[in-house]
């Protein structure tokens, strides 16, 4: 297809009757539709909160906070329109309410209004309107997909909604509203319910926008009389309502849009050609890997936020796009990390093929992290460590094999006699949290003839961040004596990025976040190599 002629168009993603129906994957299966056909998307999210980002949220709040290339701490829908479109996202890419008000307020202070009332509208509205359209002054993309986080009636939402409503009326057919919504089964009448999708219709028509396409969650199929029910009483055509049902992977849901025409009808709507068919072919056969391991293995992942999948989705997922290459079901166990003692240890790890220790901050669950390493490490098992992982098994191996028992990271014990972990110097003098920490891609020389350099075959990579603390570089020679290697280093501050063990099969720990570049159309090198090497322990 190539690229459109006129303006970029702009597709607003909006949802109705309950959060969590799954507009982030809508928007990134529409996304990944489009980009089969030719045309160049990308996705960013608005979301409602007054925190300038997700970076000081505690993960049972808002799940895992991701991070882009250029270091914005976003939400964690970014990380599914990278894994789905293979395109990184960027600080434009997520925008919240408290972005909004202090970049008018800053405005306001600087006399940039010249002395006006700073009022929602105009001002909110048109801050709102500039950074939607932001991603698509360049010409850059074909297609801007634009996510409204929370739930249309949410006192939060309406300045995202009266803008979006000023846009439609300023873009015409450039732009284009699909509504998200819910089509709840109830089990004693046995039937599905629309009233739920038209008062939401009803919302939103009360606020100025009427949806060109209604897309209706449900976990049964929908009839030709409830499509036609749901377009009469909600002002769209029939084919305009379109079915989400429930499915066990969200990797199927755009060979599901698919076969419900969602992105034929968004682009005749939009009045653009629909000749070219998508080009699927490789995500069909990601999809039929997916479905049909030849093997499974179990991996434990230790964190402290496991009650939560969505704390450590990134991870969960890379560990899917790896087990998918390796053609193989990775049944992931949860282990909460502080409920791990030495008396549990034995059974808490039993039928273990691989341990991952997550990352985190605080001294919550440390010391199970810490056993957990050990038990790893003296039972040859493959162990995985993400940034406070690779620093606990730094912290493990300095107390059990350093004979350096009161080792530990000046994050947990400030007064610590062996600091193995340390602040970083350009941290110790800051006190705001919020964007604060070493963020976004920073370069990494990679050691030749070692574990990881054969895995990523090269010997310069980047990576993204997101951490305060490092390894204190005082002690690494004794480290290496003792057959803990660093790896890889970062050239510009030479701060250990990499530590591997030279007597175990697979232990690799990492200061950076690999999970954050994982994608179905590249899975990370270490997490595929990581996988492997748990399926050939599993088959001893």
């Amino acid at each position: 297809m190539g690229t459109l002629k006129d303006s970029t168009k702009y597709i607003f993603v909006t949802g109705g009757v309950t959060s969590s129906l799954g507009k982030g994957i809508i928007s990134a299966s529409l996304a990944k539709l489009l980009q089969a056909r030719g045309y160049r998307v990308t996705i960013q999210k608005l979301d409602p909160y007054i925190n300038i980002d997700p970076g000081t949220l505690n993960p049972y709040e808002h799940g895992e906070c991701y991070v882009t290339e250029d270091g914005a701490e976003t939400d964690l829908d970014l990380g599914h329109y990278e894994r789905f479109l293979n395109t990184p996202t960027s600080q434009a890419n997520n925008v919240t309410t408290g972005k909004i008000y202090q970049s008018v307020i800053d405005k306001e202070r600087r006399g940039d209004y010249l002395g006006e009332t700073v009022q929602v509208i105009p001002h909110i509205t048109d801050e709102i309107k500039h950074c939607i359209q932001l991603l698509g002054e360049n010409k850059q993309y074909d297609f801007v997909i634009t996510e409204i986080g929370g739930t249309v009636g949410d006192i939060e939402s309406l300045p995202y909604i009266e803008a979006i409503r000023q846009l439609r009326w300023e873009m015409g057919r450039r732009s284009l509203v699909i509504h998200l919504t819910l089509v709840p089964y109830l089990s004693a009448a046995k039937e599905l319910k629309t009233k739920p999708t038209q008062h939401s219709v009803k919302t939103m028509l009360e606020y100025g926008v009427q949806p060109d396409i209604l897309v209706c969650r449900s976990e049964k199929p929908l009839n030709e009389n409830i499509r036609k029910k749901i377009a009469l009483f909600c002002n769209v055509d029939a084919n305009s309502v379109i079915e989400s049902i429930d499915t066990n992977s969200i990797y199927k849901v755009p060979v599901l849009m698919r076969e419900e025409k969602l992105d034929k009808v968004t682009l005749r709507k939009l009045n653009l050609p629909v000749s070219t068919p998508p080009e699927l072919e490789n995500w069909k056969s990601f999809l039929s890997k997916l479905e049909n391991p030849k093997k499974d293995v179990v991996i434990g992942l230790v964190g402290k936020y496991v009650e939560l999948m969505d704390a450590y989705k990134s991870i969960i997922e890379s560990l899917i796009h790896a087990g998918t290459v390796n053609e193989c079901k990775v049944n992931i166990k949860m282990i909460h990390s502080e409920h791990i003692t030495p008396d549990n240890l034995e059974n808490t790890m039993r039928e273990l093929s691989g341990l991952l220790v997550a990352p985190g901050f605080g001294d919550r669950g440390v010391e199970g992290k810490i056993l957990t390493v050990r038990y790893a490490r003296e039972n040859k098992i493959p162990f995985f460590g993400i940034c406070l992982g690779m620093q606990c098994a730094m912290i493990e191996f300095a107390r059990n094999v350093l004979n350096l028992p009161e080792a530990h990271s000046t994050e947990m014990n400030p007064s610590t006699s062996d600091p193995i972990i340390d602040i970083m110097e350009e941290q110790k003098k800051i006190t705001i949290k919020g964007g604060t920490m070493r963020l976004g891609a920073y370069p990494c020389n990679i050691k030749e003839n070692t574990k990881t350099n054969k895995i990523y075959n090269k010997t310069n990579i980047t990576e993204r961040h997101r951490h305060r603390y490092e390894v204190n570089n005082k002690y690494l020679e004794t480290f290496e004596k003792h057959g803990m290697i660093a790896s890889g280093i970062n050239p510009q501050a030479d701060l250990v990025e990499i530590i591997e063990l030279d007597n175990h099969p697979w232990f690799i720990g990492v200061q950076f976040h690999p999970e954050y570049k994982s994608t179905v159309a590249s899975p990370h090198p270490l997490f595929v190599d990581f996988v492997r090497e748990c399926i050939a322990y599993s088959g001893k």
